[in-house]
């Protein structure tokens, strides 16, 4: 492999490793914070004891996200030290400001919420949580930007044989980057649901502490019902903004290789990229592809053989990775549903069939993430910067195939002991379950950070 494939390969298993811990923290931060703001508003303790249960597996999944994800951005003025240079002014202006503000904010008073138990009024530390939450959303709004730029570039110039930034405002406005960023953010909440609904089924299974993890399901149910409405409604919004500027992306998801109007979709489809056609085509739904582009029946749907072949993204991966993604979310929102209803009945802990279902389901929103993470970044390939700037001249020309090879290994070993560390303790304190004791699990926090 040469040194554009083997960087390829070494950003995509970086970054979709680090993606396995953004999600939750996304949501998981909105969800501690609610918890212990019901506890100040209620002095309910077992509100308490959530707080710091939940949160304790917050704290370890977030310091897993800060670790993998500096790795990330070295990779920028090493392996792909051309991109960086070509676009620099631009692409390093909002991941300068999520470094800076939103970063360090977190950085803060995630070290006031560990620390100040006892130490502030129970008012001062549950704003601190918030200020968490607050800040690892705006995190994810910034590097959105950012992704959102090079997926639809605007407000830029080329200069001198780069890219100029002339207008922040169009790109800290792009309709890209933001239907883009409440896509992303939401699908975490998503996560973070299935995350603690898994975990309590896990328990009630086993007839453990039925109103501590019944209280938690239920929230769990109704936060991830909302989300996954929310992901729905935002995914519509993006494949209309997909369609409007970035038609080969959108072509690929939907497998259409003529440019037609009324394009219908075909449940069981089977792309053939070697002749141009789809292999199967059965069940189709009139006029739902043109539909979902434009919200029109009859609209016109550019086909991949507009495009020269070299400006076409990989079909067969684009597409099963989009059904993925939209079946899982489908799913997703239906389990959430049927949690919701079942929650606000009586006896949930009796009801084994749909425990044990939501224990399994644990995984789909991380595997709906990735596959829609794929989407997004194979989709537009073959171009770096949609339109721009394409993937191969973004690498860097000063590195050598073995460093590449030598990094991508060493990546992988740490990764891997990463992510074992973080499967067993999250394994761990999941199963331990909440302390009775709220004095010693505090101390106890402590003392783990």
């Amino acid at each position: 492999m040469d040194v554009l494939s083997l960087s390829r390969l070494q950003f995509t298993a970086t970054s979709m490793f680090h993606f396995i811990f953004v999600p939750l923290t996304l949501g998981l931060s909105i969800m501690v914070a609610y918890m212990e703001s019901r506890y100040v508003a209620s002095g309910d303790e077992l509100y308490l004891k959530m707080t710091k249960f939940w949160g304790k597996l917050f704290l370890i999944n977030f310091a897993l996200g800060v670790v993998t994800g500096l790795t990330m951005e070295f990779q920028f003025g090493m392996n792909w030290a051309e991109y960086s240079r070509y676009v620099g002014d631009i692409f390093g202006a909002p991941l300068a400001i999520e470094a800076t503000v939103a970063f360090f904010l977190e950085s803060v008073f995630i070290g006031v919420w560990i620390f100040g138990w006892n130490k502030i009024s129970k008012r001062m530390h549950a704003i601190s949580i918030w200020l968490v939450a607050l800040a690892t959303n705006l995190s994810a709004l910034w590097i959105l930007v950012a992704n959102g730029w090079m997926q639809h570039p605007v407000g830029f110039e080329l200069r001198n044989g780069r890219a100029e930034m002339v207008d922040f405002g169009a790109i800290l406005t792009n309709p890209y980057g933001l239907i883009k960023f409440g896509h992303t953010v939401l699908s975490g909440y998503a996560v973070a649901a299935f995350f603690v609904m898994g975990i309590s089924a896990w328990h009630l299974l086993r007839g453990n502490r039925t109103d501590f993890f019944k209280r938690s399901f239920a929230m769990g149910a109704r936060f991830g019902l909302v989300a996954s409405l929310l992901v729905f409604m935002t995914g519509d919004f993006h494949a209309v903004e997909i369609a409007k500027t970035q038609p080969t992306k959108f072509a690929a998801m939907e497998s259409v290789w003529e440019t037609r109007s009324n394009v219908g979709m075909n449940l069981f489809l089977l792309p053939d990229e070697q002749r141009e056609c789809n292999a199967v085509e059965r069940l189709c739904i009139p006029n739902m592809v043109s539909y979902l582009a434009f919200h029109l029946p009859n609209a016109e749907i550019k086909g991949l053989k507009e495009f020269p072949k070299e400006e076409r993204p990989p079909v067969a991966l684009t597409f099963f990775s989009f059904r993925l993604m939209a079946g899982m979310g489908t799913f997703i929102m239906l389990a959430s549903l049927a949690a919701t209803i079942f929650s606000w009945r009586d006896h949930l802990e009796q009801r084994k069939w749909f425990l044990r279902v939501m224990l399994l389901a644990l995984p789909i929103p991380y595997l709906a993430c990735q596959f829609g993470w794929l989407v997004a970044e194979v989709g537009r390939q073959p171009w770096i910067v949609y339109g721009v700037l394409k993937t191969a001249a973004g690498v860097s020309s000063a590195i050598v195939t073995p460093q590449v090879i030598a990094s991508l290994v060493g990546f992988v070993l740490l990764y891997g002991m990463l992510g074992a560390a973080d499967i067993f303790l999250l394994f761990k304190y999941a199963r331990k379950g909440p302390d009775d004791d709220l004095s010693t699990m505090i101390q106890n926090t402590r003392e783990e950070v």
